[in-house]
């Protein structure tokens, strides 16, 4: 029995030619049952991918005019001209702020945000360990950017802040764990040209020798802690200063999680039971 002209073409199969875009990969779809078409391949993770820089209070706070400083222009370039004496500002107040303006690539906002910073860490003395706890968040917003050019400028800030004042180094010890994961994943961020020159290693830019610069920095002015905290959260760093403290401490860091996981069997009722000998690190 021959096929009317509406049951044709209900039951045809359409194909206009176009070849069939493969469906994304780990979706509700691509585990289909009877699935023969091709899936495509995972999305990428995009740790590397720039992100858009959040607007700051610094950019508010310098378009309200409420911060005292004014461009400078002199025979060495810019500067900052301060209206008042650096040394009574309240570092509470402005210090965070400043930091906070890292995130900027805009200019002037970015100038006076680096060079703001600078100046503080410069004058600041005993006024910034204080401070210390207000400055992670915006340190961790910078970094998080994932933006080469704040980055390398928040590295350097990095490391002027930990010989700013004495114990600031070891004030920042607990907050390794907001600052180094993204170091972690820009540690061997470094540029291959090749045979051709590269003059970011002179400018200052090579964001790999920034991140080791500025970890040795923190083991240098952290304390006796510092070392295995970094090492707790960038595995692969190993100490500038002796062979045998890296080695040590890798040790120790091993016995610790054998221990913590380490169990025995005891009877009860016929029944072995688990139990934690460590459960804490010593």
């Amino acid at each position: 029995m021959s096929k009317t002209l509406f049951e044709t073409r209900v039951n045809e199969k359409k194909n206009f030619g176009a070849p069939k875009k493969a469906d994304d990969a780990f979706t509700t779809k691509s585990y289909m049952k009877n699935k023969v078409d091709k899936v495509g391949a995972p999305p990428a993770a995009g740790a590397f991918v720039k992100k858009d820089a959040p607007p700051t209070a610094f950019r508010k706070f310098y378009e309200r005019g409420d911060f005292p400083i004014a461009l400078e222009h002199d025979t060495k370039g810019n500067k900052i001209a301060w209206k008042v004496e650096i040394e009574k500002l309240d570092y509470h107040h402005y210090l965070p702020l400043f930091f906070d303006g890292l995130c900027e690539t805009a200019h002037p906002y970015e100038f006076f945000a680096r060079q703001g910073v600078h100046d503080m860490l410069e004058h600041g003395g005993s006024k910034i360990l204080p401070v210390i706890p207000q400055l992670i968040i915006p340190i961790k917003n910078a970094l998080n950017m994932r933006n080469p050019q704040v980055m390398c400028t928040t590295l350097k800030v990095l490391q002027h802040l930990v010989v700013s004042a004495d114990m600031v180094g070891e004030a920042l010890v607990p907050y390794y764990r907001q600052i180094l994961p993204i170091l972690n994943i820009f540690k061997n961020r470094n540029l291959n040209s090749g045979d051709g020159i590269d003059y970011s290693q002179q400018k200052r830019e090579n964001i790999g020798d920034l991140i080791q610069e500025t970890l040795e920095a923190f083991e240098r002015h952290g304390g006796e802690d510092a070392f295995i905290n970094i090492k707790y959260m960038i595995p692969t760093y190993e100490s500038f200063c002796d062979p045998s403290v890296g080695l040590g401490c890798c040790v120790m860091m091993m016995v610790c999680d054998i221990s913590r996981i380490s169990v025995y069997h005891s009877k009860n009722n016929g029944n072995n039971k688990l139990r934690h000998i460590c459960d804490n690190r010593t």
